[in-house]
């Protein structure tokens, strides 16, 4: 089991009309509790190392060992995937790791260029045996993909990722990053029609606004990737913060991001069974 490349996982997810998790990590107890808790759902997860993440530890080589260590550990198989990179050098740097799995976000870009970009980090990933997934963006747009209002063309889609070779396709259909609450509106019939459109998977970014119900009509609709990380950030907060205030003696940190870890394990596992219909 162990160690999976993430193109694998995504692509058994959509043959059997299903998706898999791809959550993020932050600090070593993230890549610890979403480990557990795949392996509690026994289903596959991907978890994911932000360029943000890498600029908070300044640097990418400890946070990135670890968590391939615990990924090489599993008892599911699991995906080390290296997310919003917009550094092309940080990208040689995950694969030089032993990433499998990288997203190059060019989606702020011009169009033209975000294909160039992508086709050529593409030409890299493959050189390593790497998956790919590249986001189509909002020309000339600053918020990119996932501004609220944004909706991808399913024609654009289809040339977008013809053009750059990717495995993995980010669309925009109504989600935006970092959003707290979970009222996210999709357009399911916008996501049937560029799954119809275009033969590599979907991923769908900005989850963590999405409630269950739409996160499994989004599934249907043809996602095969659902990236979540602002919910599980506030499920591993809310839980500390709940901590500190019953007990304020607490100084010894084990005690309390502890129990952050074990919530972010049981919502991980609730989260992947959602994800592949099985509740």
């Amino acid at each position: 089991m162990s160690r999976t490349h993430a193109n694998k996982l995504v692509l058994v997810a959509k043959n059997s009309k299903t998706a898999i998790g791809a959550f993020n990590v932050i600090l070593l107890e993230h890549a610890e509790a979403l480990i557990s808790g795949a392996e509690k759902a026994n289903l596959p997860v991907i978890l994911q190392i932000s360029e943000n993440c890498v600029t908070y530890h300044q640097s990418l080589k400890p946070i990135a060992l670890a968590t391939i260590a615990l990924a090489e550990t599993s008892l599911v198989p699991v995906s080390v995937h290296l997310d919003h990179a917009e550094s092309e050098e940080l990208i040689k740097e995950a694969l030089d790791l032993g990433f499998d799995s990288i997203m190059f976000d060019g989606s702020k870009l011009p169009f033209a260029e975000n294909v160039a970009t992508s086709a050529r980090i593409s030409d890299l990933c493959k050189s390593y045996g790497a998956t790919l997934e590249v986001e189509i963006g909002e020309v000339g747009g600053k918020d990119g993909v996932h501004a609220p209002g944004i909706r991808t063309k399913p024609l654009e889609a289809k040339s977008f990722a013809e053009a750059t070779g990717a495995d993995l396709l980010a669309v925009a259909v109504g989600s935006s990053h970092a959003m707290t609450t979970r009222d996210a509106t999709l357009d399911f019939q916008l996501i049937a029609e560029i799954a119809e459109s275009v033969s590599v998977p979907l991923v769908l970014h900005g989850s963590s606004g999405v409630n269950d119900r739409d996160l499994q009509r989004a599934v249907r609709a043809g996602m095969s990737k659902i990236n979540i990380a602002t919910h599980l950030n506030h499920v591993f907060t809310d839980e500390i913060r709940k901590s500190l205030q019953a007990n304020p003696e607490l100084v010894d940190p084990r005690k309390y991001i502890s129990l952050g870890r074990a919530a972010v394990s049981v919502e991980t596992a609730r989260l992947l069974r959602i994800l592949n219909l099985s509740e």
